[in-house]
C-alpha cells in the first residue's frame, strides 16, 4: 500500500522538506511514503477564492491515484491515536488500496475534495501551520506503522 501525501503549496521551507524526508526514508518498501505538491492559486485583493478551492481541489483529486481512498485533514475531523491510526493503517492495508491524504490550502479544501472523503481525520483541533502540517503527519503516519510492525521507535 503506497500513501501519497497530496498538499497545496510549493516552495516550503528547507526544514519542512527535510522533516518530511526524514520520516518518508524511515518507511518500509510495504508502505511507501509520497508527497506531491499542488501549487496554490494566486491569492490577491480581488481573488475569486471560491474559484481558486475549485482549482485546488480539480488539481488534487486528479493527483490521486486511481481506486486510491481519499482521507481529508480537517479541523472537524476525528481524532486518532496513534494506536488507533496504527489499526487504521492495518484495516487499509488489508483493503489493498492505496491511500491519499489531502491538505488543503490557506481556505481548506474544496467541496469536492471534501465528498469524495471516506475518512475526515483531524491533528488537533488547533490551527496548525500548513508547512508544519506536513511534518507532523508524516511523523504520525511513521508511529503508526511502527506500531503496527513492532518497531520500537514507539513507546508507550
Amino acid at each position: 500500500m503506497k500513501l501519497s501525501l497530496i498538499a497545496v503549496g510549493t516552495r516550503m521551507p528547507d526544514w519542512v522538506q527535510a522533516g518530511f524526508n526524514e520520516y518518508a526514508r524511515r518507511f518500509g518498501r510495504d508502505m511507501p511514503l509520497e508527497l506531491i505538491e499542488i501549487p496554490a492559486g494566486k491569492r490577491g485583493k480581488n481573488a475569486d477564492i471560491k474559484r481558486i478551492l475549485e482549482l485546488e481541489g480539480e488539481k488534487m483529486l486528479a493527483a490521486v491515484s486511481k481506486g486510491s481512498r481519499i482521507v481529508t485533514l480537517e479541523v472537524t475531523g476525528d481524532n486518532w491515536s496513534s494506536p488507533q491510526l496504527a489499526q487504521r493503517l492495518e484495516q487499509w492495508q488489508q483493503d489493498g488500496r492505496d491511500v491519499a491524504l489531502l491538505i488543503g490550502g490557506p481556505e481548506g479544501l474544496s467541496p469536492a475534495c471534501i465528498a469524495a472523503s471516506e475518512a475526515k481525520w483531524s491533528l488537533s483541533a488547533l490551527t496548525l501551520p500548513h508547512p508544519m502540517v506536513r511534518v507532523v503527519l508524516a511523523e504520525a503516519l511513521y508511529r503508526a506503522w511502527s506500531i503496527s510492525t513492532n518497531h520500537p521507535y514507539h513507546r508507550e
